[in-house]
């Protein structure tokens, strides 16, 4: 026995087919009126694909995550607004797959990150600033850390995207940074340097030097490179000590919420140099060459030398603590 239905919605019709016997065989009959266009439909969005698009990236918060690359798999499904009326199986009147795929590739540029979070968080806004974007999700597995994979996914909204305010956590000025040596550094006019550096009208950054002994050295040359981050970051936490304005800040979300409250900010560069992926690669770069580095990655408005130990090309150098605020 078989029984025809004329139906208008069809999520009614399976509720009523499900409510039937089953032991009966059924089929539906749309009326012409119910029958899909062509025409999209505004309520619902069409959404563009790419799954499991695979990278080698280095990536992760764990020590043996460093200097390593492993696999990860991204896949992100975008909704985008339907275009009005038929596309012409023209191209110019779709979202392109290619901007899911470069949003994966330039934010892998970016540099070095920890954690999958923060990766997906960038996709997706990059993703979303395109205005047919509605909405996104983006998953990101690691697949060599365990038996099978782990990771994380997230959904963002281009309406969200827009309650966050453009600057924010940012400073609204160009930061300068200046570089105290360590003549400076262990002088009795130190105080009065961090006096003229603390009134100015910029926010401002210190950079330090190594430790003034020679460095253990070690056969590996990323060992080398940690132990000389660690004697900069000895020289911040004795600068810290000497005066108590001063703040010790690692992490780019420090640095911006610092130089935002005008706090007197020292740099301790391990974790900018090691996650960045345009860092100096040798190990022997100077304190005052990483100094350099970082006013670059700042878009800083000015490299100071204090002292003009080490002084060179478009640097500016500071002889005495008044010339700061000039």
């Amino acid at each position: 026995m078989s029984i025809a239905m004329a139906v208008g919605d069809f999520g009614s019709c399976l509720r009523a087919v499900a409510a039937l016997n089953p032991r009966q065989n059924y089929f539906l009959v749309a009326m012409d009126s119910d029958l899909p266009t062509s025409a999209a439909q505004p309520d619902r969005p069409d959404r563009i694909t790419v799954r499991d698009t695979r990278r080698e990236v280095e990536i992760g918060a764990f020590q043996i995550e460093q200097g390593v690359t492993q696999r990860l798999s991204f896949t992100v499904i975008l909704e985008v607004a339907p275009p009005e009326g038929a596309t012409g199986d023209d191209v110019d009147r779709v979202l392109s797959y290619d901007t899911i795929v470069q949003a994966i590739d330039e934010q892998l540029g970016v540099g070095r990150v920890n954690l999958l979070e923060t990766l997906a968080e960038r996709i997706a806004a990059q993703v979303l600033t395109d205005k047919r974007a509605n909405r996104v999700s983006v998953r990101i597995d690691k697949l060599d850390r365990i038996d099978g994979s782990l990771g994380v996914e997230i959904t963002r909204t281009r309406e969200a995207l827009r309650d966050v305010p453009a600057n924010s956590g940012m400073q609204d000025t160009q930061p300068a940074v200046v570089f105290i040596p360590n003549t400076l550094l262990h002088s009795t006019a130190l105080g009065d340097w961090l006096d003229a550096i603390n009134g100015t009208n910029r926010p401002t950054v210190i950079c330090v030097d190594t430790v003034p002994r020679d460095l253990p050295r070690s056969g590996d040359n990323m060992v080398n490179r940690h132990l000389a981050l660690l004697s900069i970051e000895q020289n911040a936490w004795l600068l810290a000590g000497k005066d108590n304005r001063c703040t010790v800040v690692s992490s780019r979300t420090e640095l911006d919420w610092a130089l935002q409250h005008r706090h007197l900010t020292v740099w301790a560069p391990s974790q900018l140099v090691l996650n960045a992926a345009n860092a100096p690669a040798d190990h022997n770069n100077s304190a005052l060459e990483l100094a350099r580095w970082l006013a670059g990655v700042l878009n800083a408005g000015a490299f100071f030398v204090a002292l003009g130990d080490g002084a060179k090309g478009s640097d500016i150098t500071l002889s005495t603590p008044a010339e700061i605020k000039a």
